[in-house]
């Protein structure tokens, strides 16, 4: 391989191997000794590679048993976090953003359980309306760890959709897709009649094991979401 070796660079190639029946479906692949040899590389680097193969579904690790390929990888969604403001720009329409709300709060039991707290210090808690042509597009409602963003980030004029996105990097999380029903408060604020079917995604995102945020998007009716595989 060109350039460094890394645990991506040989994840690709293994992947790649995979792909191309070089590797076929079921064979045992060479042991991480012969791999790190062949690769020029620690062999806790083809581990990590590997580990992250098999996490995503390709391989198969048994102990003293080795790694194979899966006969029938699993395939994974990946989705984008996407900016609000980028998704109603990209509709042609003009954004417009709202601060409704923001305080330090102990969060709910539901908010603690999603970011595996165990403790009642409090969360920054945010609530801010997405607007697209003047016309409600999707409400925020989100809590956020003080240790990533505290006083001196503010979120007066930049949502912190757009500013968790570009500004920390995340290890993990979680996603929830379902249809919720417009209560008095979200008719009020997204404009729409009461028991409206809406559109939500609950996410959380993690670093390392320290989470950063848990929010809840609620779009105005006939929100579409569109993405690839």
């Amino acid at each position: 391989m060109d350039g460094p070796t890394t645990w991506q660079s040989v994840r690709a190639e293994a992947q790649r191997r995979i792909r191309t029946r070089e590797w076929p479906p079921g064979a045992q692949i060479p042991h991480e000794a012969d791999l790190a040899a062949e690769f020029g590389c620690a062999r806790a680097t083809v581990n990590r590679a590997l580990r992250d193969l098999a996490e995503a579904g390709y391989l198969e690790r048994r102990r003293k048993g080795g790694t194979r390929v899966a006969l029938t990888p699993v395939r994974k969604a990946t989705f984008e976090i996407s900016i609000i403001r980028q998704d109603v720009e990209g509709r042609g329409q003009d954004y417009g953003y709202r601060l409704l709300s923001d305080a330090l709060e102990p969060p709910p039991a539901p908010v603690r359980a999603a970011l595996k707290l165990t403790g009642p210090a409090p969360l920054r808690a945010l609530t801010a309306l997405h607007l697209a042509d003047d016309k409600p597009f999707c409400l925020e409602r989100r809590w956020i760890n003080p240790a990533f963003a505290g006083d001196d980030v503010r979120f007066d004029t930049v949502s912190a959709n757009e500013w968790l996105v570009r500004n920390l990097a995340f290890s993990g999380g979680g996603f929830s897709f379902y249809a919720t029903l417009a209560d008095a408060e979200l008719s009020g604020l997204l404009e729409c009649a009461p028991g409206a079917a809406l559109f939500a995604i609950d996410r959380t995102t993690f670093s390392e094991a320290q989470p950063i945020t848990a929010v809840t998007l609620t779009y105005a009716p006939g929100y579409r979401m569109v993405t690839e595989i």
